[in-house]
């Protein structure tokens, strides 16, 4: 088997930035300010005191070690100031690192911030051709692309308009549009497709999965979006306070950037707080298990999950209905059952303990986490109760039998359905 090649090569890689005003605008003020440092007198305009090294620098970035393969569609998350945004820009070379190295193999595309590398005055004609030249393409190439790029931007109309005149979400539809039709080795996104409209980035996600199919072109993408994160890249990196501190598949990424310890988890989960309560309902108690297994194991998508409910009923002339709402760790909503679609639960029921049971079976949930939140509903028609992430659980794969594939299916659910397969 042929060995995987290595097109983006970063080795201890750091970038530090300068605390406090630095500069006070004009020549003349600077050139005072230079000599006060030689003579050692006080800074003349400095707002900020620079005297502990300490304070005076920040690391944005810090002893990064990664490897990109080619072909791949790289996540990249973290929270805001994490780092991400620095990386991209070293990476593209937007600014230089204060220490460590970054090799890259072939050209590198990006698209880092609303209007990046575009001319207002020039026209998105020009543009087209200002930014393929960027990327080092012939006028020749641009050219056999063209159409292409116009079409998928959907900027036709304004073609021969300034830039200046484009909304933020046109300008990224056309930035996208030259860096993907042109299809460099290298194609870094930053967080600005979240500026187009939803048509405009389902189609950028479908054109960066198609340029990477074919092994032949790498995608690094940044996104607070998980769910576009889960859906396109086939491996993902967590920055924390400049630092890499996960690296490998996208659900653990998505589970260590969100909180989640997958294996934290046993097979049952109980729920007991008092004070959740309205004049209506009291909630005593909730709990979520996986059916016939030791308590002391994490959950597996191959178990039957039983939930079960205890709550008191505090009106005689109310009805009283529980729904069950299911979300992704990354805060999608999967589903929602709940007592009010069964027929035989319109009966009024007195006052009183009140138990509540469903069962989700084996194979409906897919590795990953996921939360449960709980609404109590009067009435068939009122929520008087709401608890937000009532449980949180992870799944983990069952063991296979060696010969089985061993691959996972990038989705939030699993579900079993029933297939028939014979001779015809």
């Amino acid at each position: 088997m042929a060995s995987k090649q290595i097109v983006l090569e970063i080795k201890n890689l750091g970038k530090k930035y300068r605390l406090g005003k630095i500069g006070s605008g004009t020549l003349s003020h600077d050139f005072q300010e230079f000599l006060s440092r030689f003579r050692g007198k006080e800074k003349a305009s400095t707002e900020i005191p620079l005297t502990d090294e300490q304070k005076d620098f920040i690391w944005a970035l810090r002893d990064i070690h990664l490897s990109v393969n080619k072909g791949e569609v790289l996540g990249i998350i973290g929270r805001n100031g994490a780092g991400k945004s620095t990386l991209l820009k070293l990476l593209s070379r937007v600014t230089q690192p204060t220490e460590g190295t970054v090799r890259a193999r072939g050209r590198i595309a990006s698209l880092l911030e609303v209007g990046t590398g575009m001319h207002p005055e020039l026209s998105g004609r020009e543009n087209i051709f200002l930014n393929g030249a960027i990327l080092g393409m012939s006028r020749q190439e641009i050219e056999s692309r063209f159409e292409e790029i116009v079409d998928f931007s959907g900027c036709r109309t304004f073609l021969d308009t300034p830039i200046k005149r484009y909304s933020s979400g046109m300008k990224v539809r056309l930035g996208f549009s030259v860096a993907a039709f042109l299809e460099p080795e290298i194609l870094i996104v930053d967080e600005v497709l979240a500026v187009g409209d939803v048509e405009f980035q389902k189609k950028a996600i479908d054109r960066m999965r198609a340029v990477s199919s074919g092994g032949k072109r790498t995608v690094l993408f940044v996104s607070h979006n998980m769910a576009s994160i889960k859906t396109l890249c086939s491996r993902c990196v967590v920055f924390d306070q400049g630092r890499l501190v996960f690296d490998g598949h996208v659900d653990e990424a998505i589970s260590r950037y969100l909180g989640y310890n997958q294996d934290a988890s046993s097979r049952l989960i109980t729920w007991e707080k008092r004070g959740h309560q309205t004049e209506e309902v009291f909630v005593r108690r909730a709990e979520i298990r996986a059916e016939n297994k030791a308590i002391n194991e994490p959950f597996s998508i191959t178990d039957a999950v039983n939930i079960e409910i205890e709550l008191t009923n505090k009106n005689p002339n109310k009805t009283l209905d529980c729904t069950l709402q299911i979300h992704s760790e990354d805060g999608a909503f999967l589903a929602a059952s709940s007592t009010l679609f069964e027929n035989d639960t319109k009966e009024n029921f007195t006052s009183g303990q009140l138990s509540f049971s469903c069962q989700i079976p084996p194979r409906f949930f897919n590795q990953g986490s996921y939360r449960f939140s709980l609404l109590i509903v009067a009435d068939r028609n009122t929520t008087i109760l709401r608890l937000e992430d009532l449980f949180k659980v992870s799944f983990v794969t069952a063991a296979r039998s060696p010969g089985d594939w061993m691959g996972t299916t990038r989705s939030y659910l699993l579900p079993q359905f029933i297939w028939n397969k014979k001779l015809m």
